[in-house]
């Protein structure tokens, strides 16, 4: 949570991402045998495309819970077979996801080498809207990176004029309009405008709501919470923290879960309840340990 200990998954970055794809369409030289009474293979096939678009989400899901090295390995089978198949949307979102799984693991440099290529992509193949998401999460990258910063707030009202424009092309999509409002709510949290932060993250938390998205429901509310936190309201930040909980709990996600806690303890121990923060904390570590985390789970416990 910044100072609330953004949840490990923002801050290694933000919790769940997810993809809509509009295959792009191309037809199949007719196949002849010898004989000219032979039957022609007209239909289109999608088999590999639809393989790779089951392992992007597998990918997805699996960074979701905090496996970002398990999730690159499973996002290059996708990869190859975009590429086999030369499919523009499949090339842009595997590319799109792994600039984002990069950025977790802290490889800067590649990941936004990745969103650039694959905002290339889309421009050149007709895939505005999955170009324009590409940006969207390199917005959100550099916010992210100048949280540690003292930046002007020149530097951070320009990429919010960006990201408007990049949102005007994303608007047919719900889900990428979603990750446009949370981007929007972290660049007003850096200014320190918390009533604006909250505002653009409920709009994100209003559309993963409606769409039964849980666990980019509690992602909102973990958001919400930092944003309350930075202001000084600890018991409405420890609120939101509980109603993400209960999100990710009907989601059985455990990262999100350890991750929730954790922040809870760093809550606590800013309005100085020390006892429950101990208690948070020990939670979590729980919890990553029980999912596999352990490395995770080791600092919380150095810490207590």
């Amino acid at each position: 949570m910044e100072k609330v200990k953004l949840r490990t998954k923002e801050k290694l970055i933000a919790k769940k991402i997810f993809f809509t794809f509009h295959f792009s369409l191309f037809t199949f030289l007719f196949v002849f045998s010898g004989c000219s009474s032979a039957p022609r293979q007209t239909g289109e096939v999608f088999t590999d495309r639809n393989m790779a678009a089951d392992l992007l989400n597998l990918a997805n899901q699996t960074a979701n819970h905090g496996r970002y090295e398990d999730a690159l390995v499973i996002l290059e089978g996708a990869r190859r077979l975009a590429i086999s198949t030369d499919d523009p949307s499949l090339r842009v979102s595997t590319s799109t996801s792994r600039g984002n799984f990069l950025f977790y693991l802290g490889r800067h440099e590649e990941a936004f080498a990745e969103w650039e290529n694959a905002s290339i992509e889309g421009d050149v193949f007709g895939e505005a809207s999955l170009a324009a998401l590409a940006r969207i999460y390199s917005i959100r990258a550099r916010i992210m990176l100048l949280a540690a910063e003292l930046t002007p707030n020149a530097v951070v009202e320009e990429l919010i004029a960006q990201l408007n424009r990049e949102m005007v092309l994303v608007r047919a999509d719900a889900i990428s309009v979603a990750a446009g409002f949370i981007t929007l709510g972290l660049a007003e949290r850096q200014l320190g405008r918390w009533t604006e932060a909250e505002r653009e993250l409920r709009r994100a938390l209003d559309i993963h709501t409606r769409n039964n998205n849980l666990e980019d429901a509690a992602y909102c509310w973990f958001l919400i919470a930092s944003v309350r936190s930075l202001a000084g309201n600890y018991e409405a930040s420890l609120e939101a923290l509980r109603t993400a909980i209960r999100f990710d709990r009907r989601a059985e996600n455990g990262f999100g879960l350890a991750s929730s806690w954790q922040a809870m303890g760093d809550v606590y121990q800013k309005a100085g309840r020390i006892e429950e923060s101990r208690t948070a904390q020990r939670r979590a570590a729980e919890i990553y340990r029980a999912i596999g985390l352990i490395e995770l789970a080791e600092v919380l416990e150095k810490e207590l």
